[in-house]
């Protein structure tokens, strides 16, 4: 049995210029790659359970999520992940109370094209687990007790109405959470996706689970790292990189 779990995060598959943007075309190919080496996607819940019970984490699986919910979720991660039989969970920023609505499209963020609650209904009826990302994609922690309340549990609710189902799981935008956060998700969820750069283990916090942005593994010879016993060393030099750039922006008051 793995002693770790990447738990991979995707936001848009498209071909721009963007932070946020992943190829289809070598998203394609990792799926691809995945199953024929005999790679398995377990739900999220799923890996918590295993967590919870002390139970190993499978051999060769790992943990597929987008966030904010951008259409090409829908038009071309869905088919491909159908096509291999490989799951995956879906975080959702569902717009402001008052706004919102679960019969049309998502609000739009950075000026891309969202899902539709139609196209979200489909996809949760073939086996795509979707959770909470906020109403409006603030950073959490520089809002009221009660602003940060309305975001989370709002998202929570209006989810679960579209779809008439519970919500368990919770993300983190920008991956900021502070204690007084952790606390108002954790009366919630089961569990909550941060944005800190690692491998899930046994001793991992379930409301700061670590995941592995998909952008680390963006050209066809990257995302075979995922296939190698290299892995964990690879995201280990990602992280202490990403650690040096991170105390430079901070000390530089950037």
């Amino acid at each position: 049995m793995a002693a770790s779990l990447p738990i991979l995060t995707f936001h848009t598959l498209d071909d721009q210029s963007s932070n946020v943007s992943f190829s289809p075309k070598v998203f394609r190919y990792g799926m691809a790659r995945l199953s024929k080496e005999g790679y398995r996607t377990i739900n999220l819940l799923e890996a918590i359970d295993f967590l919870r019970q002390g139970i190993p984490l499978p051999e060769r699986s790992l943990v597929i999520t987008f966030d904010d919910g951008y259409q090409t979720v829908y038009d071309e991660a869905f088919p491909i992940l159908q096509q291999y039989r490989l799951s995956a969970t879906v975080f959702l920023t569902v717009g402001e109370r008052g706004t919102a609505s679960t019969a049309g499209l998502l609000p739009s963020l950075k000026g891309r094209s969202m899902l539709t609650w139609n196209h979200i209904r489909e996809m949760h009826r073939r086996g795509i687990t979707f959770g909470a990302h906020t109403l409006t994609h603030p950073d959490l922690t520089r809002l009221t007790l009660d602003q940060t309340k309305s975001e989370i549990c709002g998202s929570k609710s209006m989810i679960e109405d579209a779809l008439s189902a519970p919500v368990t799981c919770f993300a983190y935008p920008y991956g900021r959470h502070n204690d007084r956060i952790r606390e108002i998700v954790r009366q919630h969820f089961d569990c909550a996706c941060s944005d800190k750069l690692g491998l899930v283990t046994a001793g991992s916090d379930l409301y700061s689970l670590e995941r592995i942005d998909a952008c680390y593994f963006r050209t066809h010879r990257l995302f075979d790292v995922i296939l190698t016993e290299w892995v964990p060393s690879y995201i280990w030099a990602r992280h202490i990189l990403l650690s040096v750039r991170r105390a430079f922006e901070k000390s530089s008051g950037r």
